[in-house]
């Protein structure tokens, strides 16, 4: 079987990558000069672990290549996979489809015999029927079905989701679509990889649906953590003691400064806007988008909070500018609010971050970059760690204070005990957590001071 690629960004990459593996022929199609003849040199142009390495076998296999001709890739191809990005359009948040429109229209001129056009785009309820619209009116005589394919890739660990996914979602109308979709995953039925066929609305309402009730989940641990911090309970084992109820799961309770990337907030804000245009308007999700907004701000002002109630004049180091650890996607990070709100507020800030800072200093004025974790915390003030890299789990905090004018450090991913970083000598300030100094109360106090803010 042969496979044609339509973008190779993250998610056309990684899937071409991975096909490929599985032992079929494919070929990407990229626009970008630069970034294919960064692919042609051997390189992969994003921050994927393992990426370059699968990359890397499958072009010395002959089973991958990258051209920027459409013509090379098309007519030969049983499969056509349009993986062009789908920014959030300005104004309304609505899914921009110009790329989807542009690359289905090339396709359209370039097929030849029965071929199936798959969407792997996350792209609005009806984006299917309009591409085979636009199909049908270039080309009458082609013979095609659409199919619906979206992708549930997690950016840092891509791969494993690929190749040991938890289900394989297709939107498709014909038993001979069908088919061909069958054979392209079979490779995964030896794990006995669910596959569920569907219709193409189905299909294209399935993702959009399972990532708004994942950043449902992310935005609703965040609100219980600032309920936490005002009754002195523990996020963290509340998330456990939620995450144990196997109708609730344990993924995505982990509470922190707001969800980034590129797929939750963009999608979250095209699914509210595909609501409001069905007339079933979402108020969960437009509220989960609204909280998301000010949580970044409210982090902002916790930090200020923790250094006395100004930063001015302050030296404050930031560890981690990406939204997740495992990624260089600095898209919709809180560090985009976080950074400039502590600079506008009179801090000198100081960053590091082990994939990100190309892509966040073409970004973000003002900051100075530095060469590692440690180097950031020279003559600092407050130290943030606002991505959970794993390099940050495990810092030598006797070495942390030595470099630091003032022991603080503000934890927004709560990847240390307090009582551990206390005991180093610092303050130390997390989220949704009792504060270690709070552990010498005595009961009567506690319930005397809970009384009194109640």
């Amino acid at each position: 079987m042969r496979v044609a690629m339509i973008g190779a960004g993250y998610v056309g990459l990684v899937s071409a990558a991975c096909f490929s593996e599985f032992g079929f022929s494919v070929t990407c199609v990229e626009a970008s000069p630069e970034r294919l003849a960064t692919l042609r040199a051997g390189h992969v142009p994003i921050y994927e672990p393992g990426l370059e390495r699968l990359v890397a076998a499958n072009v010395a296999a002959r089973r991958l290549s990258f051209t920027s001709e459409i013509e090379e890739a098309v007519p030969a191809a049983d499969v056509v996979m349009l993986a062009v990005g789908t920014p959030s359009r300005r104004g309304d948040g609505y899914a921009d489809l110009s790329f989807v429109h542009e690359a289905t229209g090339q396709v359209a001129d370039m097929l030849e015999g029965y071929t199936v056009v798959a969407t792997k785009s996350t792209v609005p309820v009806g984006t299917g029927r309009k591409i085979g619209w636009i199909i049908r009116e270039r080309r009458p005589d082609a013979a095609f079905d659409v199919v619906s394919n979206p992708e549930f890739l997690r950016e840092g660990s891509a791969i494993d989701d690929f190749m040991r996914p938890d289900r394989v979602i297709v939107g498709v109308e014909s038993s001979e679509a069908q088919a061909v979709m069958r054979a392209l995953y079979r490779p995964l039925f030896l794990i006995e990889t669910p596959v569920l066929f569907t219709s193409l609305e189905t299909a294209e309402l399935i993702k959009y649906a399972a990532n708004c009730f994942l950043a449902t989940k992310i935005t609703f641990i965040n609100e219980i953590a600032d309920i936490c911090e005002r009754i002195d309970a523990d996020v963290q084992d509340v998330a456990r003691g939620m995450g144990l109820d196997g109708r609730i799961g344990r993924y995505f309770l982990h509470a922190g400064p707001g969800f980034g990337g590129s797929c939750f907030p963009k999608d979250a804000a095209a699914f509210a806007h595909i609501a409001r245009e069905a007339g079933a308007p979402c108020g969960i999700v437009e509220t989960v988008l609204r909280s998301n907004t000010a949580r970044k701000a409210k982090m902002t002002n916790k930090i200020v909070q923790a250094c006395g109630g100004s930063v001015a004049g302050k030296t404050v180091a930031v560890l981690g500018v990406t939204f997740k650890p495992n990624t260089d996607d600095v898209r919709e990070s809180p560090s985009l609010v976080i950074l400039p709100g502590l600079a506008e507020r009179g801090a000198a800030v100081r960053a590091f971050d082990p994939a990100g800072m190309d892509e966040a200093r073409s970004i973000l004025g003002g900051v100075d970059w530095c060469g590692d974790a440690y180097d950031a915390m020279a003559d600092a003030d407050a130290l943030v760690i606002l991505t959970e890299w794993n390099e940050f789990r495990a810092l030598d905090l006797a070495r942390v204070k030595g470099l630091m004018r003032t022991p603080l450090i503000v934890d927004l991913r709560n990847i240390y005990e307090p009582e551990e970083v206390a005991a180093a000598g610092f303050r130390y300030v997390s989220i949704g957590r009792p504060k270690a100094e709070s552990s010498a109360e005595t009961v009567n106090q506690k319930v005397r001071r809970l009384h009194a803010t109640g």
